[in-house]
């Protein structure tokens, strides 16, 4: 997805504003468009509505108002962007096109619409994602049009375009967070592996961190598949399909999913002895950071991969805890060594969680296994 400001509601990405650029665009590629009834029906109860609401009232306010002929009306839609420049982006100037958010509603107008002409639809689809993203809207083709729409996505894994490159891998995710579910994919990943073959050496780190996503999708419910996948990609690979693979794998590692772990390179039973773990804070007020120090020491006569992660065990409303798992460090113990580290966890305002005083704990993980603790208790204002 685009970037997203943090000083304002997400919703407010599709303001009036938005719209009536739309509306501005549209009439002047189609002089027959009623840019008044666009706008009052995208529009409606606006400040009532979500995010996600607000792009599909866009979308169905296009429906209402564009040709009933949807192949003309996306020739429409597509004549309105904004021209790419030599390297195939989009040029800075907006008064040459739409571009960015905009872009969300009318690729769910070809979804809502466009069903019954995949070839049109998805030819609007790549036009549409080079400006911003198809990744929600190519979706409902995948369900309905698998074989054709797979068959797509094959031939655009090797588009020179980079953002047309990245909706094979993000398009198709079995699990795309806000997008519609994909199933049949969930059950069985192996329709969309060869797309991810494909691109595992891909020369851009935008869409190499797609697949890597898609793989950890994929680990959710086929952790061994995953964990084959990685031992196979990581023979013979460069460093940048190495990241890929510890980005694919990094759910299975916090998990400590025993044969991803060994595929990648680590002991799930290191010979690694926790000698000391402190919380530094044992009473953190709201706003801070909770602190705490550990000792470990290497008890093997050779090196040793280590994966160090850290839980925190939130606790909830109810007085119950949530455990969230985050990422520390990777390094090689060498043999007897003994080693100290220190960490701060800010606890402060998110949008994603609400705190609750009371008991927290913290848990170091080594390679996947717990191996110490404690408890700090959090102070509210």
């Amino acid at each position: 997805m685009p970037g997203v400001s943090t000083t304002e509601p997400f919703k407010e990405l599709f303001s009036r504003a938005l719209v009536e650029n739309m509306a501005r665009h549209i009439s002047h590629v189609w002089k027959g468009f009623d840019a008044a009834a666009f706008t009052a029906a995208a529009l409606k109860d606006f400040k009532t509505l979500e995010l996600k609401a607000r792009a599909n009232q866009i979308a169905g306010a296009l429906g209402a108002t564009l040709p009933r002929d949807v192949p003309r009306a996306l020739k429409i839609l597509t004549a309105t962007l904004r021209p790419l420049d030599k390297a195939g982006q989009p040029v800075e100037d907006a008064s040459k096109g739409l571009a960015g958010w905009a872009i969300w509603p009318m690729g769910e107008y070809a979804a809502q619409n466009g069903l019954a002409h995949p070839e049109e639809s998805l030819e609007a689809l790549r036009a549409f994602t080079i400006r911003s993203t198809s990744e929600f809207a190519i979706r409902p083709f995948l369900v309905k049009h698998p074989k054709k729409t797979l068959a797509t996505l094959k031939a655009w894994a090797k588009d020179q375009n980079e953002h047309v490159r990245r909706l094979v891998s993000e398009g198709s995710r079995p699990r795309l967070p806000w997008g519609l579910r994909l199933k049949d994919f969930v059950r069985d990943p192996k329709p969309i592996l060869p797309l991810l073959e494909a691109l595992k050496d891909d020369p851009s780190e935008y869409v190499r961190r797609s697949v890597a996503n898609s793989l950890n999708d994929i680990a959710k419910d086929h952790p061994d598949l995953v964990a084959d996948i990685a031992k196979r990609w990581l023979k013979g690979a460069s460093k940048d399909r190495a990241r890929l693979v510890r980005h694919a794998c990094r759910s299975l590692i916090k998990a400590g999913h025993t044969k991803t772990l060994a595929s990648l390179g680590y002991n799930s039973k290191p010979a690694v002895k926790l000698t000391r773990f402190a919380l530094t804070t044992p009473a953190v007020d709201y706003g801070t950071h909770a602190a705490f120090a550990l000792e470990l020491r290497s008890t093997s006569a050779l090196p040793q991969n280590i994966v160090l992660d850290y839980v925190v065990h939130h606790r909830k409303k109810s007085g119950e805890t949530s455990p969230k798992v985050f990422k520390w460090k990777t390094l090689v113990l060498e043999p007897k060594q003994e080693l100290r580290l220190e960490r701060r966890h800010a606890i402060r305002p998110i949008t994603t969680r609400v705190y609750y005083p009371g008991k927290h704990r913290i848990e170091v993980l080594i390679n996947g296994r717990v191996s110490g603790g404690g408890e700090f208790n959090l102070k509210m204002a």
